[in-house]
């Protein structure tokens, strides 16, 4: 299966897992819009498919899977409408279209954000492959990963560092929070969903999930002074413009892209002994760190 395949396969089990929950509920229709103005905006769904792709390391996907990949995404998805906010950086566009509260109103995407974050947590409590066991698992993976020990600390680091002078130590302490806690519980609830497996497989993911959460970031830094603003579907410079600390700035543009390929090549071999299983996760690791938006 090509990654393109791969893609397709992940995109059309999470949207429609996602679609069929988010419509169970009625009365606030003008919410439910908002929410879903969000959830199917574009995204290239790169978390579901490492959730996808993990869970597959240890047999078939199932519907603790799809819960996994749909709860993660709907946290990607809160987070993002929270940080484009006034608030937050302020952007008018994500995806090449405006954001949310510039679509509807700021009031309606807090609460949109607000009511994607529990969604999450309603996805993975009411799945109906029931163990209780791997449920409690999965949310406290993705509670300890989106809140105060991940992806929410990661945020109020990058906010309080606008304007600062921090070192790459700082800085990849901010990412591994805020991007990068996010993608380790990708892959970790994948594995988790499927029931089968142990310390040392974990091990292996998280070596894998910790390179490639902060390549993905390194790769961010380097389009958003590589690529332009069509390509983007955001406004390019936008971090640089905020003054925020990034990897081609203290590194410059060709140590950031050295420092992301050691990092994908780190990724890859951490999950060579899972052998043509991990495939799907090496097109992934390529992909992230070949992107241009």
């Amino acid at each position: 299966m090509t990654l393109d395949d791969f893609s397709q396969y992940a995109r059309h089990r999470v949207d429609s897992y996602l679609a069929q929950h988010l419509n169970e509920y009625k009365p606030a229709t003008h919410l439910q819009d908002a929410m879903a103005y969000s959830l199917f905006n574009g995204g290239k769904r790169v978390r579901p498919m490492l959730t996808y792709a993990a869970a597959s390391l240890f047999g078939e996907v199932n519907d603790l899977t799809d819960a996994s990949a749909a709860a993660i995404e709907s946290i990607h998805a809160y987070s993002l409408i929270h940080d484009d906010l006034p608030a937050m950086d302020d952007d008018n566009l994500r995806r090449g279209k405006p954001t949310s509260h510039i679509k509807y109103d700021e009031a309606t995407a807090i609460l949109a954000g607000d009511a994607l974050q529990t969604f999450a947590f309603e996805l993975l409590s009411q799945a109906k492959h029931k163990n209780a066991v791997l449920q409690l698992q999965l949310i406290q993976e993705l509670t300890q990963s989106s809140g105060r020990h991940g992806m929410v600390t990661g945020q109020m680091i990058d906010l309080a560092s606008v304007g600062k002078n921090i070192d790459v130590q700082a800085l990849e302490e901010m990412h591994q929070h805020k991007t990068g806690a996010l993608i380790r519980a990708s892959v970790r609830m994948g594995a988790i969903s499927t029931g089968a497996t142990t310390p040392a497989d974990f091990a292996a993911l998280d070596t894998y999930a910790n390179a490639i959460g902060l390549a993905f970031q390194v790769q961010d830094d380097i389009i958003d002074i590589t690529s332009d603003t069509s390509t983007l579907g955001k406004t390019q410079f936008s971090d640089e413009d905020a003054n925020k600390p990034t990897y081609p700035k203290l590194l410059g543009l060709q140590g950031a892209q050295e420092l992301a390929k050691s990092l994908h090549d780190q990724a890859v071999t951490s999950i060579s002994p899972f052998g043509d299983a991990a495939q799907p996760l090496i097109e992934l690791a390529n992909y992230i760190i070949g992107r241009n938006h």
